[in-house]
């Protein structure tokens, strides 16, 4: 019995945390948007980002094509 005047004070406050806590997140919009996460979860972006332009891009075309080719890397080209 002695534990009973020990564990309703307790109780007791332990609901007054909770309702605090609650009112606290009401307040400071914890559950204003509840379907934006579920929605980004499915909304999958598959697209790769835009590739970023090279220093090399405005180079001359043939040497875009000789590197291609292998030129600088030990194979012969054909004269």
């Amino acid at each position: 019995m002695e534990t009973i005047y020990l564990l309703i004070p307790i109780s007791v406050v332990l609901v007054f945390l909770i309702a605090i806590a609650f009112w606290w997140s009401l307040r400071n919009g914890q559950f204003d948007d509840m379907e934006g996460p579920a929605y980004r979860i499915l909304m999958d972006d598959d697209r790769s980002p835009p590739a970023a332009p090279r220093a090399d891009d405005h180079a001359d075309p043939a040497d875009v094509v000789d590197r291609r080719a292998g030129a600088g890397s030990g194979h012969l080209r054909d004269s």
